[in-house]
């Protein structure tokens, strides 16, 4: 197998789980809403069409979405700090509260599916979460830290959110 087949392999294993683990906490709501509040917790609030365009939905579907979120009370919406002509979206703290108990069902539908891991699995697992988090700018949590063999550079230093840091260019990452 080559390097990417390996990485298509480990990219549709992990989508067939979460596919999985999304169908056993028969949870009702629409993917797209984790998504989005997932999004807004880390990017922070953005304006609707920035916010379709990071959840890889349509303007007008990303609407209905927001407009049935903030019916909800997971978002609001607020005026743009540096323009009050425009409005953005953020999560409200229900929002961030609900996205938390989201992750805790997840997780909980989804260990009965890895239990059997062995220690060996789990460790390749940790070291692939954490690898790449890191390269696409994520802060690797619940992961084990792990000391890179003495035969790699040790000289990679990670900015205040896990990302390698260097040359802004090549750290550049659509997410």
């Amino acid at each position: 197998m080559t390097r990417d087949d390996d990485l298509q392999t480990l990219l549709l294993a992990v989508h067939a789980l979460t596919r999985i683990a999304a169908l056993d906490t028969k949870n009702e709501a629409p993917a797209a809403q984790w998504r989005t509040l997932t999004l807004l917790r880390d990017h922070g609030p953005q304006r609707l069409g920035d916010l379709a365009t990071l959840s890889r939905v349509t303007q007008p579907g990303m609407t209905r979405l927001v407009h049935q979120m903030d019916a909800a009370g997971l978002v609001e919406r607020r005026r743009h700090p540096d323009d009050s002509r425009v409005s953005v979206i953020a999560a409200t703290a229900k929002g961030i509260a609900a996205l938390a108990g989201w992750y805790e069902q997840f997780r909980t539908a989804l260990a009965p599916h890895v239990a059997d891991l062995s220690q060996s699995e789990w460790d390749a697992v940790s070291l692939a979460a954490s690898a790449l988090s890191l390269r696409v700018g994520m802060t690797p949590t619940g992961t084990a830290h792990h000391q890179p063999p003495d035969d790699e550079d040790d000289a990679d230093t990670t900015d205040d959110r896990g990302a390698l840091a260097g040359d802004a260019e090549e750290q550049e990452v659509v997410r």
